[in-house]
C-alpha cells in the first residue's frame, strides 16, 4: 500500500475509535488493539517525518471536553504518557535519562490506573473545582458530580492558599459487577468495562446518578501548590496522603533496570487490586529535573507508561454448563481446569451462545487458549485441535430450558437462545423489579433488594403476586416492620390506576417500552381490545412492525401470561387507557431534542410531542422534521444545520404546543 495511503487510513481509524473511547465512552476494540493502531502510525510517521501533520492523533493528547458541561481551561496541562511495550523500550527511556541528565537521578514505580483523569482545585483547603482532561487543554467542569465521590476530601487540613491535584476516577470491580448485575435485572444494556462505566458516570448531568454508581478516586500527582517547597515527587505523594488524600503506592528506585521488579510485581498481583490496572507508570523522581527535561507537544519527556500485553494460557475444559439468565437467555460456560491468568485464578469463561461454540468447534476435553477480555472477562480465543482427544463430540444448546423445561426459540433478530415462560424461576427477578420499576407501574419503595426478599420468602412467584401481598407477611422481612410494610402496599394500591400504557410496557413483551406501550394504549380502549387484536390489524398502529406485532400476539396466548392477567384482573388492576390525544397537529412529524430544555424535562416534551400525534426521536436524520435545540446543544445541532433541517428554540417550541 501507498505510505501516504496507509497513514491516511491509519488516522481515520485511530480518531474513529478515539471519539468512541474518549468522548462516547462505548469501545469497540481492546486497549492492546487500539495500542498497536498507533505504535503502527508512529513508526509510519517516524520513518517519513514529512508526512506528519498538525491534526495527527500523534500530536495531541485524544478527548474532547463535551457540550453539556461548562468548559475549564487547566492552569497545569493534563499530559498523557508515552506507551512502552517491552524491557527493550524501557531501557531505552533510561538511557535518554542518563543522556540528557548530568546529575544522579532516580525513579518511581506506579500502578497505571484505568479511570477518568481529573484535575481537583482547592483553595484555602476547600474543595472549589473539578474538571475532566479533556484535550489536555480545556476539560469539562464536573465539579457537583465529584463531590458525590465518596473518597475525595472536600475539606483538607494544613493546605497552601492554592493547591492542585490530579486523580483518577474509577469504579472497582465490585461495584461494577454488582452495577451490571442491576442493568441485567432490568433489562439494560450491560457496561463494556469499569473504566468506561466510570466515565459514563462522571458525564452524567444529574449528580444523584453518579452519586449512585459508587465511584471512587485515587490521586498520582501535585500538579500546583502555591507553597512549593517539594523536591521530588515521592515527597508530594507523601504530603497529599498526609492532607487526606488517597493516594497511590509507588516504589522508589535508583537504575532503570530495578524498576522492572516493581512492573513485574504489579503485573503479578493487579487482580488483587479494587481498580483495573492497565500497566506501570515509570517517573523520574526529581522535580527540577522533571523541569529540565520539559514536554514534547503531547507528554512529558520524564515520564513512560509500560502497558502489559494481555495475557493468555492454555487450559483443559472439563464441562460445559448451560445457565439460565434473568432476562431468558441461554449462556453457555465452560469450565476449565483453574489457572492464574491476569492476576487473578480463572475456572470458568463464558462462551455466548451456539454460534461461538460451533465457530471455535469446541467439546468436553479439549485444549483451550484462555484470555481476559479487557483484563475482566475470561474468553475462549481458539481450541488446540492437536490435543484434542478422541471420542469427542460436538455441543449442542438445549431445546428446553434447563430450569423449568419450556421450549426455547432463537431471537430473530440476533444469536441468542431465550426461555419462553415469562414465569421462568430464572426470570423471576428480572421479571419483578420490572414490573414495579418506574417505567412501569412505578412502585416507590419496590426495588430490586426488596423484591429479592420477597421472592426468597416465597410471597411472589410472579408479579401478579404483589397485588396479594399481606401486611404481616411483609412486615416480617428484613430491614422491613410494620411502617415499611403499609407504605409498600400503599405505593402497590395505587400502582392499580397506572393504565394501560405502563401495564404493557410492566409485562416486559420483547419491543414493548415506554413509547410502544403508548402508542398502544393511545389506539385501543383497554386490554381487552388489544388482546383482540390480530397480528395484520396491530400493524396498522404507527411504530408496530410485523415482529413487534408477533411477540405481542405469542405473548397474550400463552397460559403463564393468561394467569397473570387474570390474578391482575381479579386483584382489581386497571386495564383502561389513560392516553389523550389531543388533536393530530404533529401527525407525520418527527422531533429530535438536543441540549439542556428549561421548560421541560425531555421526557415531558416527548410525551408532549407524541399527545400531538407525532413521534420523539433520539437521532437527526434526513427525516427529522424539526430539531429543537436548548442551551449547549451539540453534534445533533450540527448535523441538522448541515443537513437544512429547521431548527426550534424552546420558545418557538412552545409556541407551537399552544
Amino acid at each position: 500500500m501507498d505510505i501516504q495511503k496507509e497513514i491516511d487510513a491509519l488516522r481515520r481509524e485511530i480518531e474513529y475509535h478515539s471519539k468512541l473511547y474518549y468522548v462516547m465512552d462505548a469501545p469497540v476494540i481492546s486497549d492492546y488493539e487500539f495500542d498497536m493502531l498507533m505504535q503502527r502510525l508512529k513508526k509510519l510517521e517516524a520513518e517519513h517525518p514529512e508526512l506528519i501533520t498538525p491534526d495527527s492523533p500523534t500530536q495531541r493528547v485524544g478527548g474532547q471536553a463535551l457540550s453539556q458541561f461548562e468548559p475549564v481551561t487547566h492552569q497545569v496541562p493534563l499530559e498523557s504518557l508515552t506507551d512502552v511495550f517491552s524491557y527493550d523500550e524501557l531501557f531505552a527511556f533510561g538511557e535518554r535519562m542518563d543522556s540528557l541528565l548530568s546529575e544522579p537521578h532516580d525513579y518511581v514505580v506506579e500502578p497505571k490506573i484505568d479511570g477518568l483523569s481529573m484535575s481537583l482545585e482547592y483553595e484555602n483547603g476547600v474543595f472549589v473545582r473539578g474538571a475532566t482532561r479533556g484535550d489536555g487543554t480545556v476539560g469539562e467542569n464536573v465539579t457537583e458530580n465529584l463531590r458525590t465521590v465518596r473518597s475525595l476530601p472536600l475539606r483538607i487540613q494544613n493546605a497552601p492558599e492554592r493547591l492542585i491535584v490530579r486523580g483518577e476516577v474509577y469504579m472497582s470491580k465490585q461495584v461494577f459487577q454488582e452495577l451490571n448485575a442491576e442493568r441485567e435485572i432490568r433489562g439494560e444494556p450491560l457496561l463494556a468495562n469499569p473504566r468506561n462505566a466510570a466515565a459514563g458516570s462522571m458525564r452524567q448531568l444529574d449528580p444523584k446518578v453518579a452519586a449512585s454508581r459508587k465511584l471512587d478516586i485515587i490521586c498520582f500527582n501535585l500538579q500546583y501548590s502555591s507553597d512549593g517547597g517539594y523536591e521530588t515527587h515521592a515527597q508530594t505523594l507523601d504530603a497529599m496522603r498526609e492532607m487526606g488524600f488517597p493516594v497511590v503506592s509507588y516504589q522508589r528506585y535508583d537504575r532503570i533496570e530495578d524498576c522492572v521488579e516493581r512492573i513485574e510485581w504489579l503485573g503479578e498481583n493487579r487482580g488483587d487490586f479494587a481498580f483495573d490496572m492497565d500497566g506501570a507508570v515509570i517517573k523520574i523522581n526529581r522535580l527540577t529535573q522533571r523541569e529540565a527535561l520539559g514536554s514534547t507537544a503531547k507528554a512529558p519527556r520524564w515520564a513512560v507508561a509500560y502497558k502489559y500485553p494481555p495475557e493468555k494460557k492454555e487450559s483443559k475444559v472439563l464441562d460445559i454448563v448451560v445457565q439460565v439468565g434473568r432476562t431468558g437467555v441461554l449462556t453457555p460456560k465452560v469450565i476449565v481446569e483453574p489457572i492464574r491468568l491476569a492476576g487473578t485464578t480463572v475456572s470458568a469463561a463464558t462462551l455466548h451462545n451456539q454460534d461461538n461454540i460451533d465457530r471455535l468447534d469446541l467439546r468436553i476435553g479439549d485444549t483451550v487458549l484462555l484470555q481476559k477480555a479487557g483484563e475482566i472477562i475470561p474468553e475462549v480465543l481458539s481450541v488446540n485441535k492437536d490435543k484434542r482427544p478422541e471420542g469427542t463430540v460436538p455441543f449442542t444448546l438445549p431445546a428446553v430450558c434447563p430450569e423449568c423445561g419450556s421450549p426455547v426459540v432463537r431471537d430473530p433478530d440476533g444469536a441468542a437462545l431465550r426461555c419462553t415462560s415469562p414465569e421462568c424461576p430464572a426470570q423471576r427477578l428480572r421479571n419483578v423489579a420490572h414490573f414495579a420499576s418506574r417505567e412501569a407501574m412505578d412502585i416507590e419503595g419496590l426495588g430490586i433488594s426488596v423484591c429479592e426478599s420477597l421472592i426468597n420468602a416465597g410471597l411472589v412467584k410472579n408479579p401478579a403476586d404483589l397485588y396479594y401481598l399481606k401486611a404481616e407477611d411483609v412486615a416480617a422481612l428484613d430491614r422491613l416492620g410494620d411502617k415499611s410494610a403499609a407504605k409498600l402496599l400503599s405505593a402497590i394500591e395505587k400502582s392499580k390506576e397506572a393504565g394501560l400504557a405502563r401495564l404493557l410496557c410492566a409485562f416486559g413483551i420483547r419491543q414493548v417500552g415506554q413509547k410502544a406501550g403508548k402508542v398502544l394504549a393511545s389506539h385501543y380502549a383497554d386490554l381487552d381490545a388489544l388482546m383482540a387484536a390480530s397480528a395484520e390489524e396491530l400493524t396498522q398502529v404507527p411504530d408496530i412492525g410485523g415482529i413487534t406485532a408477533g411477540f405481542i400476539v405469542e405473548w397474550f396466548k400463552k397460559p403463564q401470561s393468561q394467569h397473570q392477567i387474570r390474578l391482575l384482573r381479579e386483584a382489581g388492576v386497571d386495564f383502561s387507557s389513560h392516553e389523550e390525544k389531543k388533536d393530530d397537529r404533529f401527525a407525520g412529524l418527527t422531533f429530535v431534542l438536543t441540549g439542556a430544555l428549561s421548560r421541560f424535562t425531555r421526557d415531558e416534551a416527548s410525551a408532549l410531542i407524541e399527545s400531538f400525534g407525532g413521534k420523539a426521536s433520539g437521532s437527526v436524520s434526513k427525516k427529522t422534521s424539526y430539531v429543537v435545540a436548548g442551551e449547549n446543544a451539540g453534534s445533533k445541532l450540527t448535523k441538522a444545520q448541515s443537513l437544512g433541517i429547521p431548527v426550534l428554540s424552546e420558545d418557538e417550541f412552545a409556541d407551537m404546543l399552544r
